[in-house]
């Protein structure tokens, strides 16, 4: 027979009850892991402002695409010869014809050599080269997450006298010797010229270091007891892999990838100058800035816009990487803030 509980009894229960669960929240024990992220990264007021400028650069690309492809407002291949050279903010001239004439008669960044408007060359180039980014890390994301957990989970298993963690790791050794921008510009050159080919080659030429940090990564997940608990019960290989290693071994691939991004920018950018980059007539931000390398002391503004915007861009990107750094080390929030 269950004896009654007295009330004051059970408001004293509940009171401490609940003093645990305040305590537990304001200690962040009650956060899921997703929430205890934001909380630490959102602290780190730089790595908020690089946050905050990749967000209005993608919502820029996406307008940019929208504006010049879709639902042409502006036209980046509009050629108008006799405002060529213009200096930001300048109206057009009425020397051109009336279906010539750019939005609200005006350059909000001046015109190019040949009278294009700079600023709607620059909405095309902010998404082609974004995409150029974004595309190259995840093609080299998806390369470089299978070699290195294929290392980490089948490193003891051997393939005649080599084990497959050395086989594997040497091959990513081999690659790593060669200097890889100059790898880039021989494939390139041997390729047809296409965007396609650009962010295939720059995926294919920087997966190494993801692959380093996963093989890492489940080397010690290996040994942990989750992993001997999902093997004892029979899953087959691919999900204790897929399913169980790889997601919690990828704190570290986050932060490369978000810094490998501005790397591939720099790249495209590079191979653009170098006129071996993406190809009339899509413009992208590296193509504007070799196109205003004749005019440096005519029109700065053909390179210091495009300069400026790979320099904000690569740099937020850089800014994201630190914070989600220290965000997903515990060893380093004490310094956030």
């Amino acid at each position: 027979m269950s004896m009654p509980i007295e009330p004051v009894k059970a408001e004293l229960a509940a009171g401490a009850l609940g003093a645990a669960y305040a305590d537990a929240d304001a200690l962040g024990v009650a956060d899921s892991p997703a929430r205890a992220l934001w909380r630490a990264f959102r602290k780190d007021r730089l790595a908020m402002l690089g946050l905050y400028v990749l967000l209005a650069s993608i919502v820029v690309a996406l307008l940019g695409k929208l504006l010049t492809g879709f639902w042409v407002v502006f036209d980046p291949a509009t050629v108008r010869l006799p405002d060529k050279l213009l200096p930001p903010l300048s109206a057009a001239s009425s020397a051109i014809g009336k279906d010539l004439l750019p939005p609200f008669h005006y350059y909000p960044f001046g015109t190019d050599e040949l009278g294009r408007n700079v600023f709607a060359r620059m909405l095309q180039g902010a998404f082609v080269s974004l995409s150029v980014g974004i595309v190259a890390v995840s093609i080299s994301l998806g390369i470089g997450v299978t070699v290195g957990g294929l290392a980490g989970f089948y490193g003891q298993r051997r393939l005649g006298p080599i084990s497959v963690d050395s086989l594997l790791m040497r091959f990513t050794d081999v690659v790593l010797c060669f200097p890889t921008f100059f790898l880039i510009l021989t494939v390139v050159a041997l390729l047809p010229p296409s965007i396609y080919n650009i962010m295939i080659v720059i995926g294919i030429t920087s997966w190494m270091s993801t692959a380093r940090f996963v093989r890492a990564e489940c080397l010690a997940l290996r040994e942990q007891d989750f992993i001997t608990a999902a093997i004892a019960l029979g899953l087959p290989t691919w999900r204790v892999l897929f399913r169980h290693m790889i997601p919690n071994a990828m704190a570290p691939v986050l932060v490369s990838a978000t810094i490998n991004v501005a790397h591939a920018i720099l790249t495209e950018s590079a191979l653009s100058f170098l006129g071996f980059g993406v190809r009339p007539p899509y413009a992208t931000w590296g193509n504007i800035l070799a196109d205003g390398r004749s005019y440096i002391f005519d029109a700065p503004w053909l390179f210091l816009i495009p300069g400026s915007a790979i320099l904000v861009v690569v740099l937020a990107f850089n800014l994201v990487g630190e914070g989600l750094r220290d965000a997903l080390n515990p060893k380093l929030r004490k310094r956030v803030g």
